[in-house]
């Protein structure tokens, strides 16, 4: 048996639904409500202290709101490239906000999404008056969201419509099975599981005593361990040099033959007038890129372009991050998708000078 909570927040009245769970049913307990003044001022009595799940519901009035078209429906790259799409839109900047986002549906290659933010201070508010009476929901999300979905329309969004008690009741349910949106995240994460430190403690345990068996293991694992380490390492290289030259096929030796591209641009350092190849190709190879190839770098007295593609846009910012460390003045001068979901980049960058 587990005694749960369903804490459904308004403006002027917080409901609590005090439930159990008994073999997978849920069985109502009670229901009270309390009252709200402003900026989320309640309380809640002590019949909640020995409950051992907490969840909250927000008002859409507390919620805000942007429907975008994007030419995917994956939730993960959504929430990826959501800050570069929001960040003109909001006001003080994404920085200040949370977000979650609902894919809505499609019309031929793009994608209908509806994303949802909040203000991080509103949370932090919200979070830290149930602390005090001991509640920590394990996620935030929105029951009248939830109800508008079923049947959305933007004027059911913008003047939604009152919703029964016992209707409340039932959308907490839905929602504790399979949340809507969740706007716990980044600092805000939901921390506080006990069970999942107690097994973290066995495996951590379990681990140590792996690593006993391991480091009193015979000469023959050691030599095994070994040659899995050189294989590994071999492979990475050649992914390296395919990120490097992924129009190079015929790859028999990695080194012999970058070692040959490099006496190649060599040989040809007179057509580079201030520019250093080599260097800029042994930054690159050293570079972190996450499944960007670079389909083009060009280089003339010290600019550089680097042309190819990525999976998500996310990845993108991520190679300029990099770049940063590398090269000066660098930025994004060009980026769209393909046809096949990949997004083309083109980075420019000015080479330092010491």
């Amino acid at each position: 048996m587990s005694r749960s909570i369903f804490i459904d927040l308004g403006e002027e009245e917080l409901r609590t639904y005090i439930f159990d769970i008994r073999k997978g049913k849920y069985e109502m307990e009670e229901t009270k409500s309390f009252t709200v003044s402003n900026r989320f001022d309640f309380s809640i009595d002590k019949a909640t202290e020995d409950v051992e799940n907490a969840y909250l519901s927000l008002p859409l009035s507390r919620l805000n709101f942007r429907v975008i078209d994007l030419p995917f429906s994956d939730k993960n790259r959504i929430r990826e490239v959501l800050p570069f799409e929001l960040d003109g839109i909001i006001l003080d900047g994404t920085d200040k906000v949370l977000f979650d986002c609902i894919a809505l549906g499609n019309s031929g290659d793009k994608y209908q999404v509806l994303a949802v933010y909040i203000e991080k201070d509103v949370i932090r508010e919200i979070l830290t008056r149930l602390k005090s009476f001991n509640l920590d929901p394990a996620f935030v999300t929105s029951i009248e969201l939830r109800n508008i979905l079923k049947d959305f329309t933007l004027t059911r969004l913008l003047s939604p419509e009152a919703i029964e008690d016992k209707d409340r009741i039932s959308l907490s349910m839905e929602e504790v099975k399979s949340p809507t949106i969740n706007l716990r995240r980044e600092g805000f994460s939901y921390t506080r599981d006990t069970e999942k430190t107690k097994k973290s403690l066995k495996v951590t345990a379990a681990l140590l005593i792996c690593l006993a068996l391991v480091l009193s293991a015979n000469f023959l694992a050691g030599m095994i361990s070994t040659k899995y380490q050189i294989g590994s390492l071999r492979n990475e290289m050649r992914k390296d040099y395919q990120a490097l030259f992924p129009q190079e096929k015929n790859i028999m030796n990695e080194l012999l033959q970058l070692k040959s591209h490099m006496k190649e641009l060599k040989g040809k350092e007179d057509l580079f007038i201030g520019v250093d190849p080599l260097d800029i190709l042994l930054k690159l190879s050293r570079l972190e890129k996450q499944n960007v190839i670079f389909n083009e770098i060009s280089a003339d007295k010290g600019n550089i372009s680097l042309k190819g593609e990525a999976p998500s846009l996310g990845n993108v910012q991520q190679l300029k991050d990099r770049l940063d460390n590398l090269f000066g003045e660098v930025a994004i001068s060009d980026s769209k998708s393909s046809a096949q979901g990949k997004m083309l980049f083109t980075i420019t960058a000015r080479e330092r000078r010491t």
